[in-house]
């Protein structure tokens, strides 16, 4: 495989090996999967596939060589370093008698002249079929999947601009597909018939307009749908610069992808399906994939744990490869203390807090943010807590429910204020070495729509001190713990010798 360190060989990788076959990457640098988790399990062989003789001996033994490999925001992503990096590729696959080659290209219409995009990769598709190695050549339109920059241009686009002043390509029809699908159809690839050397369209159920696909977005992801205006005026260059200020995908990506969809997106064949049938459950529809690409969907169920939107497993995840930009946009707020205190007395004033004792920080912020949430319909802080000393999972806690308890180390609250996006406050004790504690309070926020970064922003200053005031104090709250268990130690619990029943009692 080339391309594993990639959006969809990443993805891939693991899946080949599942479905039991033995892989062989080729990167040029080995180091990117230092951290992934079946990089012991597949053969790792460094080259790079412009430079002709470092990837010489590189196919050797190989039945099926995956192509996935596509540079689209690199300098000089269109010359002829990419279209030579395919004739290398076509060439050795030959010498190495390769049974097949699978390569993924990108949807398009024919007859018409196509985008650089677009020509740079049906280019690399005919050379590949023209190398005499039997060449599948998938080609997919936008794939949604959290990582994917045409899914990440939607997410951003529709999250950040409640009215979407946009292109007239808007109105373009479109056929996208699940990064789950695109997976199964490569995987599919590998055991088609001999000889088989031709292009095959792939496309999800679903044929939308771009702006019925935004607007689709808005709706799983809880927005309201967005107005749009086409505006003919909007050059690609104009529209790129345009997603390059209102979100994090950089310009060198967004203008590939914007000068791309200028053109209608639509499979015109769908003779795959006489080859590898739909999968169990048939193909899936573009609502589905998002609420998979939002992590909505762990098994069938809703997730709501901000661990829960980081597992990882299902291919519409965001994989630690991905870029930056990529995946749910997430604040945060991070304190660490140390404290001389041990992790048990740290931990006895993490578990009592809230309720009577408080939140150890500036309590008429706190006080005017519950009545702020009741005003509007929110739970307030007037819950309290069910017991002074001890938590458990999900108990209510003032405006906060215990999503996890790890007794002694580790506390995770949801928020259940009324807030535009999802909130989480983490709170660990862990023993320091050489004694005492190492307190770690984290603050978590996922935001929906503008009116959750507006939020956050909003209330940023008072992050400035709440947050840290309550780190100081929790610590403080631990040493005042210690003292006064020193100056006063609780009594050693004795037993009746004439009840006692074992030996340690009787001890």
């Amino acid at each position: 495989m080339t391309g594993a360190t990639g959006y969809i060989g990443g993805r891939l990788v693991p899946r080949l090996l599942e479905a039991g076959f033995d892989v062989r990457v080729l990167v040029r640098s080995p180091q990117k999967l230092s951290d992934v988790p079946w990089a012991g399990k597949v053969e790792i062989v460094k080259g790079d596939l412009s430079e002709r003789a470092s990837i010489a001996d590189a196919f050797e033994n190989v039945d099926v060589l995956y192509y996935l490999v596509h540079s689209m925001g690199g300098k000089g992503s269109f010359d002829g370093t990419e279209l030579a990096s395919a004739r290398n590729v076509a060439e050795l696959a030959l010498v190495a008698q390769v049974k097949r080659i699978v390569y993924l290209g990108g949807l398009h219409p024919q007859g018409v002249s196509l985008s650089q995009h677009l020509r740079s990769r049906a280019a690399v598709g005919s050379i590949l079929m023209q190398s005499g190695v039997p060449t599948v050549a998938l080609q997919a339109g936008v794939v949604i999947g959290s990582g994917s920059t045409s899914f990440e241009m939607i997410r951003h686009l529709t999250e950040v601009l409640p009215y979407m002043p946009a292109p007239k390509w808007v109105r373009n029809f479109i056929q996208p597909i699940a990064v789950r699908d695109v997976l199964y159809y490569l995987i599919g690839a590998a055991d088609l018939p001999d000889g088989l050397n031709r292009t095959f369209d792939i496309g999800g159920p679903d044929v939308l307009r771009y702006g019925q696909m935004m607007n689709g977005y808005a709706v799983e992801a809880g927005l309201h749908q967005r107005p749009i205006a086409p505006l003919p005026v909007l050059t690609p260059w104009l529209a790129s610069q345009w997603v390059n200020l209102v979100s994090p995908i950089p310009r060198n990506l967004a203008v590939p992808i914007i000068e791309s969809l200028q053109f209608e997106c639509v499979a015109q064949e769908h003779d795959i399906r006489s080859l590898i049938p739909d999968p169990e459950g048939g193909l899936t529809g573009y609502r589905r994939a998002v609420r998979l690409a939002l992590g909505k969907m762990r098994d069938g169920q809703v997730e709501t744990s901000w661990q829960d939107s980081y597992v990882q497993g299902a291919p519409s995840d965001t994989l630690p490869s991905d870029p930056d930009w990529a995946g749910h946009t997430v604040y945060t707020d991070l304190q660490v203390r140390e404290t001389d205190a041990k992790p048990g007395d740290l931990w006895r004033v993490i578990e009592g807090i809230g309720g009577d004792n408080g939140w150890y920080s500036f309590p008429l912020a706190w006080a005017v943010r519950g009545w702020m949430d009741k005003v509007v319909g929110g739970v307030g802080l007037r819950r309290g807590r069910r017991n002074p000393d001890h938590l458990h999972t999900g108990d209510a806690l003032d405006f906060w429910r215990v999503e996890q308890i790890k007794r002694g180390n580790f506390l995770r609250l949801r928020a259940e204020m009324k807030v535009p996006g999802r909130a989480w406050l983490e709170m660990t004790a862990a023993p320091r070495e050489g004694g005492g504690s190492h307190y770690t309070q984290r603050a978590v926020f996922f935001p929906r729509g503008l009116a959750g970064r507006l939020y956050w922003y909003s209330i940023l200053p008072f992050h400035g001190f709440i947050f840290p005031g309550m780190a100081n104090r929790i610590t403080e709250a631990a040493l005042r713990e210690a003292k006064r268990k020193n100056e006063h130690p609780e009594p050693t619990a004795r037993v009746d010798a004439s009840k006692a029943t074992t030996a340690e009692e009787i001890a």
